[in-house]
C-alpha cells in the first residue's frame, strides 16, 4: 500500500491507522506563530462508523489504502449468508450477517447495493440512500385526525416498523432515507418489470 504525507491528504481518501480502515471527512493545515506545523484531520471509522480527530505532524507519514466499490445485488438470504450478485459477470458472494446486520431493517431481495472492498475482501455493505417500500400495516386513516398532524407507527414489508405522517393507510408505498430511517415522502407503486 502506498505510504503518503500529510500535504496528500483530501477528503474521502482511506487511511490505515493502528490496523483500523478510516475516511478523512475533514482536515485543517494549521501552522502555528511557533512551533512547528501540523495537519488536524476528522476520520470516520470505515467498519463502525465512528467518527474520530487525530492532529499529525506536518511531516507524517501515513499509510493510504485503496478502497474498491463495486456494485452488487442483492439476492436472497441462504443460512447464514447472505447472497449478492454482480449484475455484469453474474458471480455470486455470500456475506456473513455480521457484514449486513446495520441494514437488515431495510434489506429487500433485488436491491442494488455498493459494497466497498479492501485487498479482495469486503468492508462494509452501504443501501441506497432512498428505497421504497409498501406499508403493510397501520392504523386506518380516520378523516379530520390530520387536524392534529403527527406522526403514527407504520410496518414495512420488511417488517420494520417506522413513523410516518397520519394520511397513510396499508397498501400505500413511500420512500424512506435508509441513513435515518425516516420517512420521504409518499409514492406511486414501483411498475413491475
Amino acid at each position: 500500500m502506498p505510504i503518503i504525507s500529510t500535504n496528500q491528504f483530501s477528503n474521502g481518501i482511506t487511511l490505515r491507522i493502528d490496523g483500523k480502515l478510516f475516511d478523512i471527512t475533514e482536515f485543517q493545515f494549521v501552522k502555528p506563530g511557533k512551533g512547528s506545523a501540523f495537519v488536524r484531520t476528522k476520520l470516520k471509522n470505515i467498519e463502525t462508523g465512528a467518527a474520530r480527530e487525530i492532529t499529525f505532524d506536518s511531516k507524517a507519514k501515513v499509510e493510504q489504502v485503496i478502497i474498491d466499490k463495486v456494485d452488487m445485488e442483492y439476492l436472497y438470504r441462504d443460512g447464514e449468508h447472505y447472497v449478492f450478485m454482480d449484475p455484469e459477470t453474474y458471480d455470486q458472494m455470500p456475506l456473513d450477517e455480521d457484514k449486513v446486520k446495520d441494514m437488515l431493517p431495510f434489506l429487500k431481495e433485488n436491491t442494488m447495493c455498493s459494497l466497498k472492498m479492501c485487498e479482495g475482501a469486503v468492508i462494509t455493505v452501504v443501501l441506497p440512500d432512498h428505497m421504497t417500500f409498501q406499508v403493510t400495516e397501520t392504523t386506518p386513516w380516520v378523516k379530520g385526525s390530520t387536524a392534529q398532524g403527527g406522526n403514527k407507527p407504520a410496518v414495512i414489508d420488511t417488517g420494520t416498523t417506522i413513523q410516518v405522517p397520519v394520511y397513510l393507510n396499508p397498501g400505500e408505498f413511500i420512500k424512506v432515507d435508509t441513513r435515518v430511517a425516516k420517512f420521504v415522502e409518499r409514492v406511486k407503486a414501483p411498475e413491475e418489470s
